[in-house]
């Protein structure tokens, strides 16, 4: 999803065994607001668990340098954003392209899957490697599927039941993708606090895949200013969850200062100084 706008552009990535239908709402909310945004595709994604189980974390991150290419094309100021995973994503094309990302946006971002609803095995998740035997597991999603909305709810469980993958994601996740995942956890954490773009968290209180945890570990650990919005009545997916109008309200104001920011400065990135705004 490309729609052209003014020289400030978004990039939204989407999350793992998700699809840029995710990232919809906040797009287009983006858009009326005369953005130019950008929902990228990961490698592997939107198709069959196979050929997610075959992908890689750095095929993932390819696509995101890919499209962030495509974006600044368009735009002379990008700020990069995602929904759990893509999140993680996000933050590491900050480190490594920090001149050409100024700004983040965090939606219920992930390091390890901790959240209410997952089983107790999930615990155990976080120390899976990717490994040259081939590990053919597939993990199902489980109710209430990252969706405290109903009606939303069952729009997206019944997508993901008809196959319809480039819609709603897939049904279950090879565990080969978990490890994957983990193993692009383990590159950025390390170094979060070379992160200076002011970050915009957005996490549900009560997500039920990744606990608050996560929001708050890279809350103490990023190196700019943190603006961090905890949500009272969503759940994981908080981009198409009951409180999405608020989640693309402060998205919206955020890009904003970030637009009016750099443009102070100069067209170079403001420097930020840590900090955190809680809400």
């Amino acid at each position: 999803m490309f729609v052209p706008g003014g020289r400030v552009g978004v990039l939204l990535i989407h999350g793992l065994g998700g699809t840029p239908v995710e990232l919809r709402f906040i797009a287009q909310g983006l858009a009326r607001a005369g953005y130019t945004v950008y929902c990228c595709q990961l490698a592997g994604h939107c198709g069959t668990p196979e050929e997610l189980r075959r992908s890689t974390w750095y095929e993932w991150y390819a696509s995101v340098e890919a499209a962030h290419d495509k974006l600044k094309q368009h735009c002379d100021v990008v700020l990069a954003g995602g929904l759990s995973m893509g999140g993680i994503l996000a933050l590491h094309l900050a480190q490594k392209r920090p001149d050409d990302v100024h700004g983040l946006l965090l939606y219920a971002p992930t390091l390890k899957l901790d959240g209410w609803s997952m089983p107790w095995h999930s615990v155990l998740l976080q120390y899976v490697r990717p490994l040259p035997l081939k590990l053919e597991i597939d993990l199902a999603e489980r109710d209430p599927y990252g969706i405290k909305d109903e009606r939303v709810r069952r729009l997206v469980v019944s997508s993901m039941q008809s196959g319809d993958s480039g819609a709603a994601g897939i049904f279950s996740t090879p565990l080969r993708s978990f490890a994957h995942f983990n193993s692009l956890v383990a590159a950025v954490k390390p170094d979060l606090g070379k992160v200076r773009q002011p970050t915009l968290i957005v996490h549900p209180r009560d997500d039920d895949m990744a606990s608050l945890k996560n929001a708050q570990y890279l809350q103490a650990n990023l190196g700019g200013l943190v603006d961090t919005l905890v949500l009272d009545d969503s759940y994981h997916i908080v981009t198409l969850d009951q409180q999405r109008h608020l989640v693309a309200d402060r998205t919206e104001r955020f890009v904003s200062w970030v637009e009016t920011s750099v443009a102070s400065k100069g067209g170079a990135a403001a420097p930020v100084t840590r900090g955190v705004a809680v809400e």
